[in-house]
């Protein structure tokens, strides 16, 4: 497997890596199959957050015996000193080592969080004793917000930065890699497949990969999605073809105008709808659980029927999109789930 330096961490790590989310789903034997599996193909970048469930302690259970062969990202999603401080000892604990590799500072995507996690008695704080008493070695950010995503590389506080990025969310792109790759910070390219909307595995990876400072980490399930991933990442053969090109354009115009990139800018809702959440509904359909679906997406669906249609968040959506009208059909698909 090739490897690529990620920043200043100067942490070598496989050109693909792979996500904890759907770690959840399979029995914890098959979980454990599909983490071996991948170490065994040469990929040693785990990416995961104390927020996803059993994921952490999955992750831990595989690299029993293997946590030299492995670089181990995790989150917290706590935003003060305290509570971030407490989160890290339970994922130290959940993924059976003494040491994080790369802990990220999670889903930081309004300026108020920002403010609040890198001011006084926030979680930065928290992640910077954690350096200096030796149980992580490197502090990242995650988040959905591109000027978010730019303020933080530009911070000088962190060597990782995390953001979505596929062939449909191209935003990065322009300026984000760019100053990522000026500032020495390892981009982790999250949502290659868009959180489950793009379901062609060469297209994807092979998209990513044009961007040699982004590490992709797919969210992946099987033995087989990993070794099919892995193989397109072995062949070598990145380039796309004007075919593929153009069944990247023609997938971007289908979803383009339906497809929430979770930027935040549509937020404050005046009735207090969590609407950026709401649209990931029946993303997370797919990535979670039944009853773990319904138990978190309960409150913002709730929340949801709150919404008076007043179109205020639409004429803040930088892509246009029919947010109304996709509240409701959200409301729709989660009591279908709800009731089958």
């Amino acid at each position: 497997m090739k490897t690529v330096r990620l920043g200043k961490t100067n942490l070598e790590v496989s050109r693909v890596g792979m996500g904890g989310i759907p770690l959840q789903r399979p029995t914890e034997e098959e979980a454990i199959k599909v983490l071996r599996r991948a170490l065994e193909l040469g990929v040693n970048f785990f990416n995961t957050a104390a927020g996803y469930g059993n994921s952490e302690e999955r992750i831990g259970k595989a690299l029993v015996g293997h946590r030299d062969q492995a670089i181990i990202a995790t989150k917290s999603g706590r935003w003060g000193k305290a509570e971030a401080a407490a989160e890290l000892e339970r994922s130290l604990k959940r993924l059976q080592t003494d040491v994080i590799d790369i802990w990220q500072l999670h889903n930081i995507s309004s300026a108020e969080k920002y403010a609040q996690v890198t001011g006084p008695g926030g979680s930065l704080e928290a992640a910077q004793e954690a350096l200096q008493a030796g149980k992580i070695r490197h502090i990242g950010l995650s988040s959905h917000n591109l000027d978010i995503a730019i303020k933080a590389v530009k911070s000088g506080l962190f060597e990782t930065i995390q953001f979505p990025f596929n062939y449909v969310t191209r935003e990065p792109e322009d300026e984000l890699i760019p100053l990522a790759k000026e500032h020495d910070v390892g981009f982790i390219g999250m949502k290659p497949f868009a959180g489950g909307m793009l379901d062609d595995a060469t297209l994807s990876i092979k998209y990513v990969l044009q961007f040699d400072w982004v590490v992709p980490d797919p969210g992946v399930e099987t033995v087989e999605e990993i070794e099919e991933i892995v193989a397109i990442v072995e062949s070598g053969d990145w380039a796309l073809t004007s075919q593929e090109q153009q069944e990247i354009e023609a997938r971007r115009a289908e979803l383009g105008t339906r497809f929430c990139r979770q930027c935040g800018y549509c937020q404050p809702c005046p009735e207090g709808v969590f609407i950026s959440r709401v649209m990931l509904t029946w993303v997370n359909r797919k990535l979670w659980p039944r009853e773990r679906f319904l138990r978190s997406m309960g409150k913002h669906i709730d929340g949801a029927r709150n919404c008076v249609q007043c179109g205020e968040c639409e004429t803040k959506c930088p892509y246009q999109l029919p947010i109304r009208e996709m509240i409701t059909e959200n409301i729709a698909f989660y009591e279908r789930v709800n009731q089958e």
